[in-house]
């Protein structure tokens, strides 16, 4: 099997991922994406690899990647598809909500007058994401009309068209904690909780992480998730809730570190079997 990984750096997460293919035996070789380059006009691929496992930091050139990839008939984890779903989280929750996925109410404007309608209509407070991004960055909670002016006309200045594009969320309540569910094939691996005291509960801020069980509904609502935005490997983020177990993000290129130790779960492991699987159909 010849095999590569695509990655912007080498990070531990990168690094359990090395000793799992090691421990396969199976010859790799990391592309750095700083430093690849597609021929998009010419059908023969210069890359002689049957599969590509996709660990860019870059969202874009995840996405990118994986779909000239896609077209030079060489196949990658996760499939181009599966990551632009993922990373624009309007598509991604339109997507969930058609298949009856449950999640937060979330609306999409486009001015920040409309938006600020949108807001007053879902009563506050509420929660302003960018559509794309990782990490819990520029994320914001608005508790009133005032602070809703001022991040609406602070982001509507930013320059990019994508902030101009405002996703709105209702706030949830949550017991200072979410869950992560990773899901590899449409099988769930491991769930963790995410616990902190701030109402943004990345593990990129700090959270502590604790093994979580996966109790049937965590596991159906993972799995249904999964599935909905087209399987392969992705980390689905829960929410308990009064309303029962909510959806609030899921992630193509996922991070695992946290999550192996606080499982204990060769989440790495998981994911070479994976695409011993994929490599093999």
């Amino acid at each position: 099997m010849r095999l590569a990984v695509l990655l912007s750096r080498v990070r531990q997460d990168e690094k359990l991922l090395f000793e799992a293919l090691s421990k396969h035996q199976l010859d790799w070789t990391p592309l750095k994406d700083s430093e690849v380059q597609f021929d998009l006009t010419n059908s023969a691929s210069p890359f002689a690899f049957d599969l590509v496992i996709i660990r860019s930091l870059s969202q874009s050139r995840a996405y990118y990647s994986a779909q000239a990839l896609s077209a030079a008939g060489v196949p990658t984890i996760n499939p181009a598809t599966v990551i632009n779903t993922c990373n624009d989280k309007a598509v991604c929750t339109a997507v969930l909500a058609a298949a009856g996925i449950p999640s937060p109410k979330t609306v999409l404007a486009y001015t920040p007058e409309s938006a600020l309608a949108a807001i007053e209509a879902m009563g506050y407070p509420v929660v302003l994401k960018p559509v794309t991004g990782s990490w819990g960055r520029l994320l914001a909670k608005i508790n009133d009309r005032e602070a809703a002016e001022a991040v609406l006309e602070h982001k509507a200045t930013l320059g990019s068209y994508l902030h101009s594009i405002f996703y709105i969320q209702e706030y949830i309540p949550k017991p200072k904690r979410d869950i992560r569910v990773v899901v590899i094939d449409n099988q769930p691996v491991a769930a963790m909780y995410r616990n902190s005291a701030h109402w943004i509960t990345n593990a990129a801020r700090g959270s502590s992480c604790t093994p979580c069980p996966l109790t049937a509904d965590i596991t159906d609502l993972a799995v249904a998730t999964a599935q909905a935005v087209g399987g392969g490997a992705v980390a689905v983020d829960l929410m308990e809730s009064d309303r029962g177990l909510l959806v609030t993000e899921v992630n193509a290129t996922f991070e695992f570190k946290a999550l192996t130790e606080a499982t204990g779960i060769d989440v790495a492991g998981q994911l070479v079997e994976y695409a011993l699987k994929v490599e093999s159909k």
